[in-house]
């Protein structure tokens, strides 16, 4: 075991011990305060785009959403990266062919906020099929900060999502499931543009109610009950406990397109694949040209 070789070994990123007095209540009501700083217009499709509709923010965030995955991002790059994308255009109009631009542009920013090792500008064009250049990418950055008047720091909905498992009290190997689920509707709800009225706090308390919900972990644990979590969370977060159960409703609904989506294109992708093979000639095709 003394001789290993160097090339075998696996380079682990080192992640500071978690601090319990980070998730205090008097540091939770600073960051509720926070959140309503860095929220971006919900009207800014209207009022200050002219040629960018909502579907096309949501092509670039699944792309956006796709890249982070591929590079094993941090699960905060993602929402992050929305949170400047959507503050920026409420405040610039942006032409629709500079979008993606953008979308890569704010994946970079936010990588060096969360990233021990962020993506790089040669790999982010790369990813664009080489449309931009770094140089454009770089630019980009600079106008980019400014307009966000370098308030970098955004509160998510991974950041509200740790203090209200700290709370409930439940195993931590069911903690670790729940955070799972929550952070994959975070991410989906990113992806939405009828998120974008929603506060980071709202949208973490729907994405652990959805996750529960979604885990019948109720059936088991009576504080995971629908009820009680939502008036728990409600009262956490200082809301309307009907404005977070309409929240974990639009979750669950937004998933349920997803899943209908995803399945309609897999059963198109096995339709187109199987009239290819049924097209392909089991003999030579210059033997079926020979005209006898």
């Amino acid at each position: 075991m003394e001789h290993q070789l160097l090339c075998c070994e696996v380079e682990t990123i080192r992640r500071a011990y978690l601090d319990v007095n980070l998730l205090n209540g008097r540091v939770l009501q600073t960051m509720l305060k926070a959140e309503e700083t860095c929220s971006p217009s919900v009207s800014y499709f209207k009022c200050v785009q002219k040629e960018i509709l909502p579907y096309m923010r949501k092509i670039v965030a699944t792309w956006m959403l796709e890249v982070c995955e591929e590079q094993k991002c941090e699960e905060e790059v993602f929402p992050l990266a929305m949170n400047y994308l959507d503050r920026f255009l409420s405040f610039e109009p942006l032409k629709k062919s500079r979008l993606q631009l953008l979308g890569a542009t704010c994946m970079f920013v936010a990588s060096k906020m969360k990233e021990t090792i962020p993506l790089t500008a040669e790999k982010l064009c790369i990813y664009t099929d080489n449309s931009i250049r770094p140089h454009e990418l770089l630019q980009m950055e600079l106008l980019l900060v400014n307009k966000l008047k370098w308030n970098l720091a955004a509160m998510t909905p991974h950041d509200f999502i740790e203090h209200f498992l700290t709370k409930m009290p439940v195993a931590d190997d069911t903690k670790q499931i729940i955070r799972k689920h929550a952070q994959t509707f975070v991410a989906l709800c990113a992806t939405d543009v009828k998120f974008i009225s929603n506060p980071p706090s709202m949208i973490a308390a729907g994405s652990v109610v959805a996750a529960v919900q979604g885990l019948h972990l109720g059936n088991t644990n009576t504080f995971l009950s629908y009820q009680n979590l939502t008036h728990f969370l409600s009262q956490v977060i200082k809301c309307d406990p009907d404005c977070l159960r309409a929240c974990q409703e639009q979750i669950e609904s937004l998933l349920e397109s997803s899943l209908r989506q995803a399945q309609q294109h897999n059963i198109s992708s096995e339709t187109k694949t199987v009239e290819d093979e049924a097209d392909l000639s089991c003999t030579p095709t210059d033997v079926r040209d020979v005209n006898i």
